[in-house]
Parts: C-alpha cells; sequence; structure tokens
C-alpha cells in the first residue's frame, strides 16, 4: 500500500531537512511503520533507535516526535539502514531494515553516476539522468508496500532507558564542566574525553 502519511506531514518533514531525496523517503516511510504499528511520541513512550546518521533520521523527528534533545532518539553508529522503535510502557518493539530489493536495481545506474557528481567530473547529461533517477526512487519508496520496502522484525530486548540528568564536574585539564558519566580518569584526575584523549596518546 503506497504511503498514507498526510502530504502537509510529509512538507513539514522536507522543510525540516531541507530538500527532497530519496535517504528522506525512507525514513517518512519507517517513520510510518512506527506509527502503524506502535503510535506516535505523543501518546506513547516511544524510542526509535537509528543505525544510520542519514537523512531519514529528519523524517523520523519530524513524524513521531522522537528527537535527539528529549533522548528518545538515539544513534547507534552502525552504517546500516536500519530503525528500531520501542513501546516503553507495553515492551513491544519492532527493528526495520530495508531491504536491497526497495531499491529496484537502480543503484546499478546510479552508484556510477553519484560517484562522478562527487568527483566533480559529471557531465550535464548526468546530472540530469541522476536527478530523473533520484526521483523515480523517491516514488518508487513512497509507493511500495511497508513489507515490501522493509523486512520487518519484532524485537524482544528491552527498550533502552530513559534519559537521565546527571551532575556535571570539572575537568582538571581545561576546567570545563563536564557530565559525569562522560568524565575519565587518569593518573589521579578527572577529565573529561578531550582531554583524557590527549594525555592518553598511544602514538
Amino acid at each position: 500500500m503506497p504511503c498514507r502519511i498526510p502530504t502537509d506531514q510529509i512538507a513539514k518533514a522536507i522543510d525540516f531537512h531541507g530538500h527532497e531525496c530519496p535517504g528522506l523517503h525512507i525514513g517518512i516511510r519507517a517513520a510510518e511503520l512506527a506509527l502503524r504499528e506502535l503510535g506516535h511520541s505523543r501518546d506513547i513512550d516511544l524510542v526509535a533507535v537509528c543505525e544510520t546518521d542519514m537523512c531519514g533520521v529528519d523524517a523520523i523527528q519530524v513524524l513521531t516526535g522522537c528527537t535527539y534533545g528529549k533522548g528518545n532518539l538515539i544513534h547507534r553508529d552502525l552504517g546500516k539502514m536500519a530503525f528500531s522503535f520501542f513501546d516503553r510502557a507495553r515492551g513491544t518493539g519492532l527493528r526495520a531494515l530495508l531491504a536491497p530489493e526497495a531499491r529496484g536495481g537502480m543503484d546499478t545506474e546510479m552508484g556510477p553516476l553519484m560517484a562522478k557528481s562527487g568527483a566533480g567530473t559529471a557531465t550535464a547529461g548526468d546530472k540530469a539522468r541522476l536527478a530523473e533517477l533520484r526521483t523515480d526512487l523517491q516514488e518508487r519508496f513512497m509507493a511500495l508496500p511497508l513489507e515490501e520496502m522493509f523486512t520487518i522484525a519484532p524485537l524482544t530486548m528491552d527498550a533502552p532507558r530513559p534519559a537521565r540528568i546527571l551532575t556535571s564536574q570539572a575537568c582538571e585539564q581545561c576546567g570545563e564542566l563536564t557530565m559525569e558519566s562522560r568524565t575519565r580518569r587518569l593518573g589521579g584526575q578527572t577529565l573529561c574525553i578531550p582531554c583524557f584523549a590527549e594525555q592518553d596518546q598511544k602514538i
């Protein structure tokens, strides 16, 4: 079934992100799945865990209400196009992994064109074709049933713990206040991570 997110909400996600692109549409569909299966963060204790830092994370923030600042959007830098959503209160959740087939084989042509664009060697024709393919891919993502867009699996693990407010300590080298859970001890001193890395440099 095609995307059922209202067009005004999609427009908000595009405006927040700054442009429309295939990556944003992946996030729109992942958010749609979370809303369909679990609900919005204004209604439940929803948590999103994103295994990527790509464009789609912006759509997830806008559409689900999970945000980095509230502590219910968590980034795990695993480099995978995967998104997990938890309802803490009910103890339920799901993980959605973008299915390779969702891209419809377009990467075969898009990959080399994107490489040329990134290297600054793309011709006007290359750029036009790349824009055409990106639009086609966006439309494909918005038309696919969610079960074809993603490999969906229920989650049995516990949801990440809620955000906590911790005390801060002054780094004994730079003097800057640092959340206590992010300090390190070295040579009897309490240090922030950058100062610790500076002193603990191996090479």
